[in-house]
């Protein structure tokens, strides 16, 4: 995957990412994005990191004393975990911010 791909492919993870945080009371989980970095501050202050990883064409997601690396697999058209746990980045976030905060969100769409 070359450089500019890889750019418009987490490009739109992160719209996706923020359309997850629209209709949520930023009370809850507040979604701030600075560049290639999505912050995600739950009730109670907890973060949850969301950023890009250019040199290894990734996207990393830090929370709760955990990491996940996220590669887009052409195959299904998802950014998936690259340790083979098929944990898919979208879920992921939904499910550290249900643990973290109690508030349900769901991606928007199924691309990217």
């Amino acid at each position: 995957m070359d450089e500019r791909q890889y750019q418009s492919l987490a490009d739109g993870a992160f719209k996706m990412i923020e359309g997850m945080f629209d209709d949520i009371d930023a009370d809850d989980v507040d979604c701030e994005r600075a560049g290639d970095v999505i912050t995600l501050t739950m009730r109670g202050g907890k973060k949850c990191i969301v950023n890009t990883q250019r040199p290894t064409r990734q996207i990393w997601l830090a929370a709760n004393a955990r990491a996940w690396h996220f590669s887009f697999d052409e195959s299904v058209n998802r950014w998936k975990d690259d340790k083979g746990e098929n944990r898919e980045l979208f879920e992921t976030i939904a499910n550290v911010v249900k643990e973290t905060a109690g508030v349900d969100v769901k991606p928007i769409g199924k691309k990217t």
